[in-house]
C-alpha cells in the first residue's frame, strides 16, 4: 500500500501495525502471516534461521508455500513451528495457530475453505460436499468471510419460515466469480418448494437438492470475477415454511471466518421462554458453550454475536411456551 510523501514513518508503521492485528482477527491464516513477516521486514531465509536456533527445522518453500495458501501446516511439527514463529513475529499467542481449523485438514495438504455460505447442519455434511460437487465448486472456494450477518423467522406454527444474509467476503486467489449457498430446513422441509432470491450484488445459477435431508445448495454468481485481495458484499435469502415445528437454529464454518451474527425472530402466536447460545467441533460432537442469552421485543428476538469463528457449528437453541 502507498502512503502520501509527507507521512511520517512512525505513521506508517502504526498503520501497517494496525492492518496486521486486523487481518490476524479476520484470516486467513496465509494472509496473516504475509502481513506479519512483510511488518517485521523478514525475509524466509532470516526466519527459517530464527527457526532452527530454536531447534525447529522448516524449508523456506515449506514457509513460502505457507503464505501463499498453496499449503496449510498441519503436522505436530509444523504446528510446533508456528508457535516458535508467534515468538519470530512478536505476535500475541495463538494469533496464528487459532487461524488454522482443526477439522478437514490432510497431512500439509492443499489449502481447504468453506466459502459456502447459508445454514449446513451436523448430519448433511456428505450430501452438501456431493451437491456442491455436482456443481463444480472446487474444495478452497478461493473466498474468506470477513463477516455474516443472519436473520432468520419463524412462524406460527414454529416452522423455520425462512433466513436471509448479507456476506463480506476476501478473495484470496485472482478469477472468483462465484460461490454457493447452502440452506436446511427443519424437520420434513421440502427443498424443492424453497425459494432462494439473490437481493444483492449475485445472481442465481444451478440449484440442487437432497428431499431426505432437506438441503437445498444454490450457485451465486458475482457479476464481475475478483482479484486477490478484492472484497465483495452480496446478500440473499431463502423463503421456507415447508418443515414442522423446530427449537433450534445453527449455522456450519468450514473454516475460520470474521463476525458472525445470528438473528432470531419468533411469531407472536409462538414465543420462547428460554434461549441459548451453542456450539459443537463437528457433526454428532456434546453441545459446548452453552450461555444464556436474552430475548428482546418481548421474546420476539434473540441474537448472538460471535468475533473471529472458529471452525465447527454455532447456534441458538430454545425452549417454547
Amino acid at each position: 500500500m502507498g502512503y502520501p510523501a509527507h507521512t511520517s514513518p512512525a505513521a506508517r508503521a502504526a498503520h501497517a501495525e494496525g492492518e496486521l492485528a486486523q487481518v490476524l482477527q479476520t484470516g486467513p491464516f496465509h494472509l496473516a502471516l504475509r502481513a506479519a513477516l512483510a511488518v517485521r521486514g523478514l525475509p524466509l531465509q532470516r526466519v527459517q534461521h530464527h527457526l532452527a536456533h530454536r531447534g525447529i527445522k522448516v524449508g523456506v518453500t515449506s514457509l513460502s508455500y505457507w503464505q501463499q495458501g498453496a499449503r496449510r501446516p498441519q503436522r505436530p511439527e509444523s504446528l510446533r513451528a508456528v508457535r516458535a514463529l508467534e515468538e519470530v513475529l512478536r505476535l500475541p499467542g495463538n494469533s496464528l495457530l487459532r487461524l488454522l481449523p482443526a477439522a478437514g485438514r490432510t497431512a500439509d495438504g492443499p489449502t481447504r475453505r468453506a466459502g459456502r455460505p447459508g445454514r449446513s447442519p451436523s448430519g448433511a455434511s456428505s450430501v452438501v460436499e456431493r451437491l456442491t460437487a455436482e456443481l463444480e465448486q472446487p474444495a478452497d472456494s478461493g473466498l474468506h468471510t470477513l463477516a455474516h450477518h443472519e436473520r432468520v423467522r419463524f412462524g406460527a406454527g414454529r416452522e423455520l419460515l425462512g433466513q436471509d444474509s448479507q456476506h463480506l467476503v476476501r478473495a484470496h486467489r485472482d478469477g472468483v466469480d462465484r460461490c454457493v449457498a447452502v440452506h436446511r430446513g427443519g424437520p420434513g422441509s421440502d427443498p424443492e418448494r424453497v425459494v432462494l432470491r439473490a437481493t444483492e450484488n449475485c445472481r442465481t445459477g444451478r440449484v440442487r437438492t437432497d428431499r431426505e435431508t432437506g438441503v437445498l445448495v444454490v450457485e451465486l454468481l458475482f457479476d464481475t470475477a475478483l482479484r486477490a485481495g478484492d472484497t465483495h458484499l452480496f446478500g440473499y435469502d431463502f423463503e421456507d415454511g415447508t418443515a414442522g415445528p423446530s427449537n433450534e437454529y445453527l449455522r456450519g464454518f468450514g473454516s475460520p471466518g470474521g463476525l458472525y451474527v445470528l438473528q432470531v425472530r419468533f411469531d407472536e402466536a409462538a414465543l420462547p421462554v428460554r434461549c441459548r447460545r451453542f456450539a459443537r467441533s463437528a457433526p454428532g460432537a456434546p453441545r459446548t458453550g452453552r450461555t444464556e442469552l436474552v430475548l428482546h421485543e418481548g421474546h420476539r428476538t434473540v441474537h448472538l454475536v460471535e468475533q473471529g469463528v472458529r471452525s465447527g457449528f454455532l447456534g441458538i437453541d430454545w425452549e417454547w411456551q
